[in-house]
Order: structure tokens, then C-alpha cells, then sequence
């Protein structure tokens, strides 16, 4: 910890503050941070005579000026933090780990322990790489967490005697609604292999130590007790990261009622994919087949009336995966097609940010390219090619506020969705990034397996925090990244229990700012969503409805709420 530094103002200063300050110390609400050092909530200071002291959110709105959120994808806590020294990682593995491992169980009432892992059904490595690994090598592995970047001389993968480093790239896995709830199974996490796609492949790890990032996490702030916003997969993950809401879908739209997934609920409200009579009985002899695992939730799931996108749907707008309609517009994608997301109008964090005349943007790696790809029949960007540019990681154009055949929408659109490659750093350099920055990496940038390694996306995204660094904005910067969900991946530690859209299993964080604590694991319960709650803090926002939704649930439950990140900071220390 820096050395602590009286922060006061005299009293003039300070009136003039408070005029734009929220009248709330607004302490941070969820259980209090434990690491290095440090209380919950940000360090505040005391006041002296003549001066008046500054309250926490006071020092945070003088302190911080800029937010840059790096959102990556699909990764869990433990697949690469797992054995980070001090943090609540991999049981049996960590020393520091704070609970024990629950053996992978599988699909039958009785919840048989299996006796090894399931094969890693199809193969372990994504096609077209010089490593392979066929799924009949794997069929005798342990029921217990395992290093997939093993090197040679522990034996490889799995003791196959072949490495998989951390530029492989390995197949995906299934990272979907209601299948993560299945997975987490009330909080024992042992139902990952029983209802994967990619059998004992969940279970898997890496030795994160090799990660640039890792250096990052070591000298500023690593949060252990984070959690994905909302239950499954990527589309619903970035939706939730700008409204904390899912996206709503009518009654008479194409989908409905083929995309409309089959569910149970048992008596304690816990829903489960309807088996097909063709599901395997065992995890061991083939993957869970279901039937109707979509894209929508039953009518009514969320006591609304209405239906709900969960699992991925395209934009209504390009790019898109979803070509236009033969008659429609070239900018937009066709609304007959089931997989396409009618336009949303839910309340944002944009919205709030521009109800304060508060400056923000969303850059997207390839955004210019994947739109000009957007008018070929076969696209060489969009889900394609090196590139890999993922439409459903666009948030804001799933909303009609965005709508590109509209001039005054248009305008809108072109003020905050912006192409990383074209602006982004030379913003940072300039000094010009906006009060508020999302980043979004091109898919080959990501670190989302079945398309990405680690190496590249950790490379990348280090380099781009080094050149946030050198920005005239860094003193008073404060840089977030973190993933969108956990792709599928095992975690042991126990998900808190929210409300129908989530909290879903534990994800990685790094809070990285001249004002952050050094050297610290923050152990304060967080979600994707908390970004929002610092946001909102900062800049004396309204409270987006689905914030307060969350942590109502969260104490009904007997849980808490929470936190706002903002007890990974110290403003009374010297920054640097």
C-alpha cells in the first residue's frame, strides 16, 4: 500500500465540489474487501481543522475521469486465475482455495459420482491446427480439475504426451441459459460434465502465470469473488453488461414457438432442459440431448408476460449474422428469420450517461470491416476468417435508439459505436477517450475457445492497458477488464443466488488504475453489473431498474447485495 496522503479542501473548493458531487457518502454495500490490505469500500480520509474532508464518493468523482471497460470472453475464474497466490482458486490445487471439491456427477436421480471424466467429445483442439487430440485419448480422465497447458514433462494433456499450450486454440463448450443453471446445480458446480458438450474438457486449467495479465493482476487489483451477470452465454452476458436486463421478444415474432425453449421447474425453481428419449443415460457415453434447447424462455418465465432472448440472437441491424431480408433493407437483418433479435427499447447506461451530458462510446476491434463485410452474401469478417468479428458482442446494436436507416438515429449511432482500429488508441493518445470507454476485441482477440487462444487476447489486450499508460488521461483513469461469461468452464466456487437472469458462474477481474490498491485480491462480491453500480456512482447516474432487481433478490435469498467496485481503490494514497 502507498504511503496514505491527507485528502482535504479548503472550504470554498468544497462548495464548489458539492455542487456537482452526490449528496450520499454511498458506501459500498456488499460484504467488505479483504486482501493486501484495505476496508471495505474505497479508503476515504479524514478532515482537519479549517478544511472539510471529502466523503468516498466525492474522492472517487474528483479521482476518476476517465472508465475504460475491456470486455473479453468466455472464461472462468479458475480456468485461468485458478492458481493465482492468495485468491479463492482451484480446491486441492490453491493452498489459499476456500473450500473443497464436489466430484463431477452425473445425469441420474441418484447423482452417481462419475468415475472418471467424459471423453472431450469430439476431439480436444479446434480443426485446422498442427495439434490434435482425438476424444478416444481422453476417455480415462480423472474426476478432478486438470492442467490443459501441462507441459511435456508432466506429462501433457491429460498425460497423452502431446502439449496444448496457450496458443492452441481447443474446441468450444456449450456456454448456454439454462444449461449453466443446470451445471451449477444450487451451487455444488458438479454437474459441468454432466451436461457439456464437450465432456471432461470443462474441468480444465490454465497456468495463468504465463499471462501478461497475470503481472497486471499482481501489481494492481485481482477480484476473486466476481460473477457473470446473467446465466449462460455471451449475448445475453453483453446485454446485461449495458442494461442489466434480457432482451424481450414478441409474442407474434418468427420464433415463437419454435425457439422456444422446453423446460421443468421443480419445487425450489430451479429449471431444467427437458431430456430427449435419444439423451444418453450416462455423461460417459455421449452428451445431453434435449428437446427444444433455444434461443427464447417460455412466456411468463420472468413473471412479464413476455418472451425473452437468452441464448444468441443476431441484430436487427448490420453487421449481422443474419443477411437482410430479400426485400428489406441492406442495413438491417431480416426479421423473418428466428434468430434475428427484434429492435430493443429497455433503458441503458447510454441513455442515463447521455441524460448527464456524460461522453461514451463503445469501440468494436473490425467494427468498420465487419460493416462493409455486411453487404457480401458470403462474408469474409463476420464469423469468418481470421478476423472472426462476433455481431451478438455488439450490444447497442440490438436497439432502435442505433437504427441506421433512420438520419437522426444515424447520427446517434455513428457519435458512440466507433472502430477500435480507426480511433480507439489515437483517442487515448490524444487524450480524448471518452468519459466512458467500452472495449470490445475482435474475435481472434477475445480469448474465446473454438475461435481464440489465451496467448494472442492476453498479449493484445495487455499491450493496449501499456498504451492507456502512456495517455495524458491515465492519471485520472480507472481501466476494468474482466469476461463476459465463463465459456463453459468449471468453477468451484459456490454462485450466490439472484433473480431469474443470473448471477451465473465466477469470472475473472482486474481493476487497473493509478488510484487502485496494489498488490491486493478483492474478495467483495461483484457481477458483471457492478461495472454499472461504479459507473452510476461516479457519475451521479439514475439506478438502472435491473440493479436494484438484482440485489433485492440477492438479500430475499439471504445473500448481499452487490458491491460497486469501488473497494478495489484508495484514494488517500499517492497515485502512480
Amino acid at each position: 500500500m502507498m504511503k496514505s496522503s491527507l485528502r482535504v479542501l479548503p472550504l470554498v473548493a468544497m462548495l464548489s465540489l458539492l455542487m456537482t458531487a452526490c449528496a450520499s457518502d454511498g458506501t459500498d454495500g456488499a460484504q467488505g474487501a479483504t486482501g493486501a490490505t484495505g476496508p471495505q469500500g474505497p479508503a476515504g480520509a479524514a478532515g482537519s481543522s479549517g478544511s472539510t474532508a471529502l466523503t468516498d464518493t466525492q474522492l472517487l468523482q474528483n479521482d476518476i475521469k476517465t472508465v475504460v471497460v475491456i470486455y473479453a470472453e468466455n472464461r472462468g475464474f479458475d480456468n485461468i486465475y485458478g492458481l493465482f497466490p492468495g485468491a479463492d482458486g482451484i480446491p486441492g490445487v490453491n493452498p489459499t482455495s476456500l473450500s473443497g471439491y464436489f466430484p463431477q456427477t452425473d445425469r441420474d436421480s441418484n447423482n452417481t459420482v462419475l468415475s472418471t471424466l467424459p471423453q472431450v467429445w469430439g476431439g480436444v483442439t479446434a480443426a485446422g491446427q498442427a495439434v490434435q487430440i482425438p476424444a478416444g485419448q481422453t476417455a480415462t480422465q480423472k474426476n478432478a480439475p486438470f492442467q490443459i497447458d501441462a507441459p511435456a514433462s508432466a506429462g501433457g494433456f491429460q498425460n497423452t504426451g502431446t502439449v496444448v499450450d496457450q496458443t492452441v486454440i481447443t474446441r468450444d463448450l456449450y456456454h448456454r441459459f439454462f444449461n449453466n443453471q443446470m451445471q451449477i446445480n444450487g451451487g455444488k458446480n458438479d454437474k459441468f460434465a454432466a451436461y457439456a458438450d464437450s465432456g471432461g474438457l470443462v474441468m480444465g486449467y490454465y497456468d495463468g502465470s504465463k499471462m501478461a495479465l497475470w503481472n497486471l493482476a499482481k501489481q494492481y487489483v485481482l477480484a476473486d469473488n466476481f460473477y457473470m451477470g446473467a446465466f449462460g452465454g455471451s449475448f445475453l452476458n453483453h446485454q446485461y453488461l449495458i442494461c442489466a436486463c434480457a432482451p424481450v421478444y414478441p409474442n407474434s415474432g418468427a420464433a415463437v414457438p419454435a425457439s422456444v425453449s422446453q423446460i421443468s421447474v421443480d419445487a425450489n425453481g430451479n429449471p431444467s432442459l427437458d431430456q430427449s428419449a435419444k439423451s444418453p443415460s450416462s455423461a460417459l457415453t455421449g452428451p445431453a440431448q434435449f428437446v427444444n434447447d433455444s434461443t427464447l424462455t417460455p412466456l411468463n418465465y420472468a413473471g412479464d408476460n413476455q418472451y425473452h432472448g437468452v441464448n444468441t440472437m443476431q441484430p436487427p441491424y448490420q453487421p449481422s449474422g443474419n443477411l437482410p431480408a430479400s426485400s428489406g433493407n441492406a442495413q438491417t437483418a431480416d426479421l423473418g428469420n428466428k434468430s434475428t433479435s427484434y429492435p430493443q427499447t429497455a433503458t441503458t447506461i447510454g441513455d442515463l450517461l447521455d441524460k448527464k451530458g456524460v461522453n461514451w462510446a463503445w469501440y468494436a476491434g473490425s467494427w468498420n470491416a465487419a460493416t462493409t463485410d455486411a453487404a457480401n452474401a458470403t462474408r469474409s469478417v463476420i464469423y469468418a476468417g481470421k478476423v472472426q468479428f462476433q455481431p451478438h458482442h455488439q450490444p447497442f446494436n440490438y436497439f432502435s435508439k442505433f437504427d441506421p436507416t433512420n438520419p437522426t438515429t444515424l447520427a446517434y449511432r455513428n457519435q458512440h459505436l466507433k472502430d477500435f482500429d480507426a480511433s480507439f488508441l489515437q483517442d487515448a493518445a490524444a487524450g480524448n477517450l471518452p468519459a466512458v470507454t467500452f472495449y470490445k476485441p475482435q474475435g481472434n482477440l477475445n480469448q474465446h475457445a473454438g475461435y481464440a487462444n489465451i496467448a494472442d487476447g492476453d498479449a493484445h489486450i495487455a499491450n493496449v492497458v501499456a498504451q492507456l499508460q502512456k495517455s495524458p488521461q491515465w492519471k485520472n483513469m480507472a481501466i476494468i477488464i474482466t469476461y463476459d461469461e465463463n465459456g463453459g468452464f468449471w468453477d468451484h466456487k459456490s454462485v450466490p443466488k439472484g433473480d431469474v437472469w443470473g448471477p451465473g458462474t465466477r469470472i475473472p477481474a482486474l481493476i487497473i488504475s493509478p488510484w487502485a490498491r496494489k498488490n491486493f485480491i478483492d474478495h467483495t462480491q461483484y457481477d458483471t453489473a457492478s461495472i454499472l453500480r461504479f459507473i452510476t456512482r461516479r457519475f451521479n447516474l439514475e439506478t438502472l431498474p435491473g440493479l436494484a432487481q438484482r440485489d433485492a433478490a440477492l438479500v430475499k435469498n439471504g445473500g448481499v447485495k452487490m458491491g460497486d467496485l469501488t473497494a478495489a481503490f484508495d484514494f488517500t494514497q499517492t497515485p502512480q
